[in-house]
This record gives structure tokens, sequence and C-alpha cells, in this order.
């Protein structure tokens, strides 16, 4: 009896073995990892959202844009560099950036008007600005031309009026002169002509009577 009981046992066990070893999924012992689960959600692709998702984030992205450009006038380039800093999602940066622009939020044309409308600054310097902050060439032609000559003749002699003291002890005042007012993007016409009107004020800056420009180009 004790030998049927067993032998009965054995196939019980082996057939419990076979069943659960058809199926894969074999029961966990003490010390041992249980079945792995399958994950049967739906995993989207990269950038795919349902469309309250993306409206949320569309809703999130124009506000981080909104409190970008209430510290500072951005150009249309900061901006984009900016949005996509925030998402990878090019197409929605690029339709936040149209949405803000529709409303008149931010234009290329207002950042370059106030660039070229600062003080204390020429025409190279401007220059140099607006193409550093990404504006498109044409555009900042277009501004530059817009530039009085005689506006930033009097501001050069206006800049150079508040410097006079200390370029004065210079070895070459006249050098001095024309390096400092370079170095704030002045054409080197509007150079020489406030150097020319200083030296009718100072003793000590003659006048060698020299052409514009003759001893110093344009600053690049």
């Amino acid at each position: 009896m004790r030998r049927a009981t067993s032998a009965h046992a054995g196939r019980v066990s082996r057939g419990v073995a076979a069943s659960f070893s058809k199926k894969g999924n074999l029961p966990s012992v003490a010390g041992q990892a249980g079945p792995r689960k399958r994950h049967t959600g739906h995993v989207t692709a990269e950038g795919a959202r349902t469309p309250e998702e993306r409206q949320k984030a569309r809703d999130d992205l124009l506000a981080y844009a909104f409190r970008a450009l209430s510290g500072r006038a951005l150009t249309e380039a900061e901006l984009r560099t900016r949005l996509l800093r925030r998402t990878e999602d090019r197409a929605l940066a690029e339709e936040v950036l149209a949405r803000v622009q529709e409303l008149g939020y931010q234009n290329d044309e207002g950042v370059a008007r106030a660039e070229n409308s600062r003080r204390g600054v020429g025409g190279f310097r401007v220059r140099q600005t607006l193409k550093r902050r990404g504006v498109e060439e044409g555009l900042i032609a277009e501004t530059l031309a817009a530039r009085d000559p005689g506006e930033e003749q009097a501001d050069a002699l206006a800049l150079l009026e508040r410097r006079w003291p200390s370029l004065a002890r210079k070895r070459d005042p006249r050098a001095s002169a024309y390096a400092f007012l370079a170095r704030r993007g002045f054409a080197g016409s509007a150079i020489w002509a406030a150097i020319h009107e200083m030296s009718g004020r100072a003793e000590d800056l003659p006048d060698t009577g020299e052409a514009p420009g003759e001893d110093f180009p344009d600053p690049e």
C-alpha cells in the first residue's frame, strides 16, 4: 500500500511540474524570483501624446514663452532656442513661437529698432549685436540704413567729452580717443569729426590737419 501511494504521489508531482513547465510559469519559492509580469500597456513613440496631453504641453510652453519675453525683448532666434531647451518637440516649439508673434509679443523689427536707438554705441556695434542675436542680414542692413550720420557723430562727441579728462592724460590722446570710440562701434568718419571738435577746445590735443581715417581704419 505504501509503495502504491508513493508511486501515485510521484506521478502527481511530475504531472504538476510538467504542467507548469508547459505554461512557462513556475511557482516561486523562498529565495527565488517569482514569475515575470509582462507589461501589456501600449508604449507610445517618443513625442507622441494624446490630444489632452499635447494641449497641456502647448499651454505650459506658451506660458513659459510669455515669462521669457516679460523680462527682456528677445529675437526670434533667441526665443526659439529657449523653447527648444524646454521641449524636444520642434513642431510644438514652432507653433508656440508663431502664436506669440501673432499676438504681437515678439518681432525682430522691434528688437532691431530698440538696439539701434541705444545711445553711446555706433553702427558697427549695432550690427555686431544684431548679428550675434540671430537677426537676419536683410533686417540688419535696413536698420543701419535708417541711422542718422549726424546723430551718430553727435553721440560720439558727447561720449568723448565725458571721457576726455582721462584720455587727455594718455601719451597720445588722439590715438587713445580713436581706439576708445572704435571699441564702441563708431565709424572712422564720426570718430575723426569728434576728435577734431575736441581739438578746438583742448590745448593739449593738437589738430594736425590729417585727413579723417588716414591713420586709423574703420573698426570691423
